[in-house]
């Protein structure tokens, strides 16, 4: 049902540019985001801003609408118009695994937003502190096994992408591990540095600075294949360890009821904006890998891991706090 109606508000895109005058001309488009500034979405999103209005010809400004696990910036941009000014965008938390965590949620996939494009992916990096023994995930997960108490694993909270990793990791590879959930990334990364937990999955966008700076060692990477940024970082396949594939992806959706011309017109300048270079460079020195896809692709995503999450969720019988 979810991907019937998601494709449905996807089918007339046909790759074929449109010009931007499918959408309003003189008016600002706002870029809703679910989290505040700062953070690693609030940067993507004003990166793609600055580039996206050139490509629009009118401006394009973020409005940070926090808080709610992603609800208050998911119903800002549920109830707008559905005109092509606004848009969501989102981490994979908000869109695939929010549905499955909460038994009520204020908005609903399907019913309220229309997809896209995929904007950037952010796998998931494990990283350790410098001085521990493992030099691999491989050896981490080994060491694991050997320790008589679990081994502990930070996240940035229950429920989300770190969290779902560490799940993954534990059943693809039996490592013994323990879950310590935290209230957000920061205080997990830091506690991972001053060595009171032994490992971290996190973003690498979030991470990359700690990992070139030898604050922190990257020993595994949850992705079918190994990032640009960190070339010398296998994947956790390459170490024997399948079905660990974690991807915090951000993608943009507009109102249900977009006319499917506003939606090709905002696909083909999204995916032309992320086509240049200098943006290009910009987010891959974050650590971020740009993706731009059909709405149609970007709606087969949101359907497999919505019930990829949903089947790990209810087995886990993870319930958020």
């Amino acid at each position: 049902m979810l991907r019937r109606t998601l494709v449905a508000a996807a089918i007339a895109w046909t790759g074929t540019a449109l010009p931007s005058g499918a959408l309003a001309q003189g008016k600002t488009t706002r870029i809703v985001v679910s989290f505040p500034p700062g953070g690693p979405v609030d940067f993507v999103a004003r990166a793609l801003a600055e580039v996206l209005g050139k490509e629009l010809g009118q401006a394009v400004i973020v409005d940070n609408k926090a808080g709610a696990n992603g609800a208050i910036g998911a119903g800002e941009v549920a109830r707008a118009l559905p005109d092509g000014s606004t848009l969501w965008l989102t981490s994979v938390g908000a869109a695939a695994i929010n549905p499955s965590l909460y038994d009520k949620l204020a908005y609903d996939m399907a019913r309220d937003f229309a997809p896209v494009s995929l904007v950037v992916n952010n796998v998931e990096l494990l990283v350790v502190h410098p001085a521990d023994p493992a030099k691999d995930a491989a050896e981490f997960v080994a060491n694991s096994k050997k320790n008589k108490e679990p081994t502990s694993m930070a996240s940035s909270g229950i429920g989300s992408i770190p969290h779902l990793a560490i799940e993954q990791l534990g059943e693809a590879s039996g490592a013994n591990l323990l879950h310590v959930p935290y209230k957000g990334a920061a205080p997990a990364i830091t506690d991972v540095m001053g060595g009171q937990v032994a490992g971290f999955f996190g973003d690498v966008p979030g991470l990359i600075a700690h990992v070139r700076g030898g604050k922190l060692r990257a020993i595994g990477l949850a992705s079918a294949s190994r990032h640009p940024a960190l070339p010398n970082v296998r994947t956790l396949a390459e170490q024997g360890i399948a079905n660990v594939d974690t991807n915090n992806w951000y993608a943009l959706f507009a109102p249900a009821k977009t006319p499917p011309a506003t939606i090709a017109a905002l696909n083909d300048a999204v995916r032309r904006a992320l086509g240049q270079p200098a943006l290009q460079a910009k987010l891959l020195d974050t650590g971020a890998e740009p993706a731009p896809s059909t709405p149609a692709e970007l709606a087969a995503l949101l359907e497999r891991d919505t019930k990829k999450w949903a089947k790990l969720i209810r087995d886990k019988k993870i319930k958020a706090e």
